[in-house]
């Protein structure tokens, strides 16, 4: 199947990258947000996301004159919906975002059309949900219309190079329809294209996110373990791994982003009585943030109140800008409502800020007065911070290390007290 056009829906993380991609590949490409301040931001040369190499791609795609951007949808050879997905109170998926997104495109749909869904959803969402939305046009999904989802499965800080050369996994209502998007995605994707049904793929998109959620709550359950042991759960790890069939993943303060964190949590809704081990991962890996409070309590007489922090990172992974239900975000939040003056300091985001904390423009500026560092996200800026030169800006000699990177001989022999997530004390 051949195609000129294409609207993506959507121009976040992943609509983005995907849509100037096309467009750079030969496609003319209208990209639609319902965000004013985003469209204005592409509009004016700038990206409003940042990630390795994709402002240029982003002003290689308007200079080619193959993409433009839009508030509201066009007609197109194909469409791509790429909205967020976000988690609701109550643990459900907030599909309103995709429905808004397919009742938008209804009155711009013709006769062999392409439709492909690549926000993560609960299974069957693409049959259920979206082909009847489709179908008040006046033509059926299936017959007239090609449906298919195709999850995104990329990792943020490498997006454009596993956008390419990662598998494809497309699934169609159809083959027909599985076919026509993987004459879409073929216009640039390198890696292998799998065509399976729709449901399969939205299940291999939530299969893989839950497989990386359920083995994180192992590792932080062996941190816990080892903290009430006395043992260095770094170490054990790494030795435990030695193992051939054996690859234990890090622990930590948490589980971010908008997958690992969020995707199991659509299979518990979609199947409860199916679910308990992926329920229990979610539960232990959302309680991480109270158990770093209290493993800081521990460590700091019992009583948070009052005591000046400086926190480190605010991004939910070391390395990129993304906050997204980033559990540095929720430490920090549980470290304010204790009572306790927190400066926050991320440099890939400057303006992201927690309510009560008072954010820092500077990494000196976080560091000055403090009694305690808090290490919450292992940024490579971070792990190159002199020991001596931070004693020289803070009160006190204390560092909480979440993420197990520091250099904790140098730490030590420059004076502080170091506490690190998952080692515990010996008695002996």
């Amino acid at each position: 199947m051949a195609f000129q056009s294409l609207c993506v829906l959507g121009l976040g993380y992943i609509g983005l990258p995907t849509a100037s991609t096309f467009a750079n590949n030969g496609l003319r490409v209208h990209g639609v947000d319902v965000n004013e301040r985003i469209v204005a931001t592409l509009r004016s040369g700038e990206s409003h996301i940042q990630e390795p190499g994709l402002r240029t791609l982003v002003q290689a795609a308007f200079r080619s004159g193959n993409l433009t951007v839009d508030r509201q949808p066009t007609e197109a050879d194909a469409f791509i919906i790429a909205v967020p997905t976000p988690l609701l109170p109550n643990q459900r998926a907030d599909l309103s975002y995709v429905v808004a997104a397919a009742e938008s495109i209804v009155p711009y749909l013709r006769p062999g059309n392409l439709v492909i869904l690549e926000s993560t959803c609960p299974p069957r969402t693409t049959v259920d949900r979206v082909a009847p939305i489709l179908a008040q046009s006046g033509h059926t999904p299936g017959s007239d219309l090609h449906l298919a989802y195709s999850p995104e499965r990329v990792l943020p800080g490498n997006i454009l190079r596993e956008l390419i050369e990662n598998a494809r996994v497309i699934g169609g209502i159809d083959r027909a329809s599985a076919e026509a998007g993987r004459d879409l995605y073929g216009l640039f994707v390198r890696g292998e294209i799998l065509l399976t049904d729709a449901t399969t793929a939205e299940m291999v998109k939530l299969m893989e996110n839950t497989y990386r959620d359920v083995n994180i709550a192992l590792a932080n359950e062996f941190a816990g373990l080892a903290e009430a042991f006395g043992v260095d759960v770094w170490q054990a790890i790494e030795m435990a791994n030695r193992h051939p069939r054996v690859r234990i993943l890090r622990p930590g303060p948490g589980v971010g982003g908008h997958c690992i964190g969020i995707d199991p949590w659509f299979l518990v809704e979609a199947a409860p009585d199916k679910t308990p081990l992926i329920k229990q991962a979610r539960l232990v890996n959302d309680g991480r943030p109270e158990a770093v409070l209290d493993l800081m309590r521990r460590n700091l007489g019992g009583d948070l109140n009052g005591r000046k922090l400086a926190a480190l990172g605010l991004a939910y992974k070391a390395d990129v800008d993304d906050l997204r239900e980033s559990p540095a975000i929720a430490i920090v939040q549980e470290l304010v409502r204790a009572g306790a003056e927190v400066t926050t300091y991320e440099p890939l985001a400057p303006a992201g800020q927690v309510v009560g904390a008072r954010p820092a423009k500077e990494i000196d500026q976080a560091l000055q007065g403090a009694e305690a560092l808090v290490l919450l996200v292992d940024h490579k800026p971070f792990l190159a911070l002199e020991p001596e030169r931070v004693a020289a800006l803070m009160s006190g000699r204390r560092v909480f290390d979440l993420r197990g990177a520091l250099d904790q001989a140098a730490w030590r022999r420059a004076g502080f007290d170091l506490t690190v997530l998952g080692v515990g004390q010996h008695d002996d």
